[in-house]
């Protein structure tokens, strides 16, 4: 039978559907899940924790890191990638990173350069919202500090492994407009957008998605431009941590599809180009004709190919990866499986000395021999078994 897999989930102090790291392996616990990848921006003190948490209920935890990039040269051309908002930002995330390794001093000026940058931006935006608010006649009494520190109490964590996300300033923003009465919040709610809240009142998610697109979105009060790092310093942080590249797949998670994804083809060209061999979906978002169309095509042009859920809003899906419209076929499920085998067997052998799916430098390393030696290693680690796989992509 075929594992339960999930190599993309962000986990508290990120903004998560979870409310605590104990309760993201609870879930994975109960779910059934053999192996899971966490996968969070700014900071993975919190890894320490996961660790120890997933050892003690039989799960394998994956770790890795997530990044919002710029690429000049498509960002000069206008070619949106797979952020549909910003031409040239890219996401890109690291699978199979040792978040405990000592860090070299280059990767310690990147992490601290990202973590400062959203620190800065964060305090900005609340700042700004705050402001905006008190014009439309609520003082909040928010900033920076306190809504950190109302994170890290709810997670469970020091405050110091915060660094806030919109989604944390909605949500502060949200919680402090519902101490006031129905009358006066919509009144409040009349002034800062210029135009009524179309948000049911018992719908609290609902309001924190309209705050964040309607006060802190380009172009709006609360809004403070994103410090990305180049393609090239998340690459080289990734790699520096022992960790393969790879590449969030949007595809039809946005309409129109971004330039960069106008085929799985064109892109597998563009990820091959740029030095990533390893490629993800997030299925949930996606119709199943298209998870189906990338998963195999990118899978067939030799790049490992996974799956996961991000669970990065308060909504409770499974963790099982399914898409918009459909459960997962099950060749998917064996490909998105043989992938974590992979990233599991690199972590493993990078950890000790030995040579993983792609070498320091990010060169993918042999051929369809050494990668089925991959998946053995990597399936003994998951436990499970993936049966009759397709057949390995030629990636020698």
């Amino acid at each position: 039978m075929t594992p339960v897999v999930n190599t993309h989930v962000h986990v508290p102090p990120n903004f998560s559907a979870f409310a605590t790291p104990t309760e993201v392996i609870a879930a994975a616990s109960c779910e059934g899940v053999r192996a899971l990848g966490v996968s969070n921006f700014f900071d993975t003190r919190v890894y320490a924790r996961i660790r120890d948490l997933a050892g003690e209920a039989g799960i394998l935890a994956l770790y890795g890191v997530e990044f919002i990039t710029v690429v000049p040269d498509l960002a000069e051309r206008g070619i949106r990638i797979n952020d549909p908002a910003n031409p040239g930002r890219m996401y890109l995330t690291g699978k199979g990173v040792d978040p405990f390794r000592p860090r070299s001093a280059a990767n310690r000026a990147t992490a601290a350069k990202i973590r400062q940058g959203n620190d800065q931006r964060a305090a900005l935006m609340v700042s700004r919202l705050a402001g905006h608010f008190g014009r439309a006649g609520f003082e909040t009494g928010l900033d920076a500090t306190a809504i950190a520190a109302v994170v890290a109490s709810r997670a469970g964590v020091p405050v110091a492994w915060v660094s806030l996300q919109e989604r944390h300033i909605a949500q502060a923003f949200q919680e402090a407009l519902w101490q006031l009465r129905s009358a006066e919040r919509q009144r409040i709610l009349q002034r800062v957008y210029d135009q009524p809240s179309s948000v049911a009142e018992t719908d609290a998610t609902g309001l924190q998605a309209e705050l964040r697109a309607r006060l802190l979105k380009a172009g709006t009060p609360g809004f403070a431009p994103e410090v990305p790092l180049s393609f090239e310093e998340a690459y080289a942080y990734i790699l520096g941590l022992g960790g393969i590249p790879c590449y969030p797949v949007l595809a039809d998670g946005c309409d129109p599809v971004c330039p960069f994804e106008s085929s799985p083809e064109h892109l597998a060209d563009e990820l091959s180009s740029r030095g990533i061999y390893a490629a993800e979906l997030i299925p949930v978002r996606n119709h199943l004709g298209v998870v189906d169309e990338f998963v195999r095509t990118l899978h067939e042009a030799g790049l490992i190919v996974m799956g996961g859920t991000e669970h990065n809003t308060l909504d409770r899906i499974p963790l099982d990866p399914a898409a918009l419209d459909a459960p997962l076929g099950d060749s998917i499920r064996q490909i998105f499986a043989e992938a974590a085998s992979v990233v599991a067997a690199h972590a493993q052998r990078v950890g000790q000395g030995r040579p993983g799916y792609v070498a320091d430098d990010g060169t993918r390393r042999g051929g369809g021999r050494r990668f089925a030696q991959l998946v053995k290693e990597g399936t003994a680690l998951i436990g499970g078994s993936l049966g009759d796989r397709p057949n390995p992509p030629d990636n020698g």
